[in-house]
């Protein structure tokens, strides 16, 4: 029944359940649900997903050649947070020597458009292959590098910093970024994927970086023709940001967002008042600090909290919003699951 209950979620039609998603690399989690090494055992990651009820799997694919094979890229950051630090790499140094550089870039010159109908059946396939291997879950379509991403990406935080100084060259630069992912999007409209994830981590956890005017003249206004695209073709549009941006929630809305997958700082209670009924929710006030360093007392109380919060959304998907990382311990994981699963039955 997990397929059938994403999907009806994804509609805005209410299940017997709570809808499920996790965002897991916790591996030692995963050996202790299902006696298997999801290092080494192909079979593990899927009977994980079944034996937590995984209704949904976070997913994004930004092409078959990667940024780093076609032009200049710099980093756009990482923690090591796999078992054994087995993720960690070298850091890239930005290629870039002057802001004035970065103010020149276009990225659709730097990085090429691939071609539409070659994409097309790519992303079709890709997106087929994994729907296949993973039948009792909704797999979406999804691209990650989509504006801001893609400046951090680029530029890393430094060089992109020092640009976005100047708003209006700036913009030209996001143009570029624009007209890139606009390709990529347009060729995830044709495939048949039900549901696409825009990711785009705009702002940190402090909030936006750059003026909300800048965000709200530059970035929202590109969210919407994107999503447009999508739209057009009978796509849900989810979109999907790190860090604190309550205070853009409306922007995001307004420009056309079908659903939100957000972190545990920015707002809960807001995003249900104010779209409970009518928009995609995915995320929880569950916080991977809480698991890692709380007391089951803890964990208990954000679950039931955001229970309080969900009933009324026909839209509601549950989830760990921050990441279950390899530092949460097990038996705290465990825990969090056996309750919720008690507690997600709609009344």
């Amino acid at each position: 029944m997990s397929y059938e209950v994403g999907i009806r979620t994804l509609r805005l039609e209410t299940a017997e359940r709570l809808a499920h998603t996790e965002y897991c690399s916790n591996y030692a989690l995963v050996r202790a649900v299902t006696g298997r090494d999801p290092e080494t055992d192909p079979d593990a990651w899927r009977e994980f997903y079944r034996e937590w009820e995984i209704d949904f799997i976070w997913a994004t694919n930004d092409g078959p050649v990667p940024w780093e094979e076609r032009g200049r890229v710099t980093d756009m950051g990482h923690a090591e947070f796999l078992e054994g630090g087995t993720d960690r790499r070298d850091r890239k140094f930005c290629p870039f020597s002057s802001v004035e550089e970065v103010w020149e870039f276009d990225a659709v010159e730097e990085y090429g458009l691939p071609n539409m109908e070659e994409l097309v059946d790519y992303y079709e396939r890709w997106y087929r292959e994994a729907q296949r291997a993973h039948p009792e879950q909704v797999v979406p379509g999804g691209y990650y590098k989509t504006l801001v991403s893609g400046a951090i990406q680029t530029f890393g935080w430094e060089m992109l910093l020092l640009a976005a100084s100047d708003r209006r060259k700036f913009d030209k630069v996001l143009e570029g970024f624009f007209r890139l992912s606009l390709h990529h999007y347009e060729a995830w409209a044709r495939t048949s994927v039900e549901a696409f994830i825009c990711h785009d981590d705009m702002v940190w956890a402090e909030g936006p970086f750059m003026h909300p005017d800048f965000y709200r003249s530059s970035v929202f206004p590109r969210y919407r023709k994107l999503w447009d695209v999508l739209h057009e073709a009978g796509k849900i549009v989810l979109f999907c940001s790190d860090g604190t941006w309550t205070q853009f929630v409306d922007d995001v809305a307004e420009a056309g967002a079908d659903g939100f997958i957000f972190e545990p700082t920015t707002s809960l209670d807001y995003i249900v008042e104010r779209y409970g009924r009518t928009h995609v929710i995915v995320g929880s006030k569950v916080d991977c600090r809480t698991l890692t360093f709380g007391s089951r007392d803890e964990i208990r109380s954000q679950i039931d909290a955001t229970v309080s919060l969900a009933g009324g959304c026909p839209g509601f998907m549950f989830a760990v919003g921050n990441h279950i990382p390899s530092n949460v311990p097990v038996e705290n994981a465990l825990f969090y699951f056996d309750y919720l699963r008690r507690r997600w039955q709609r009344a």
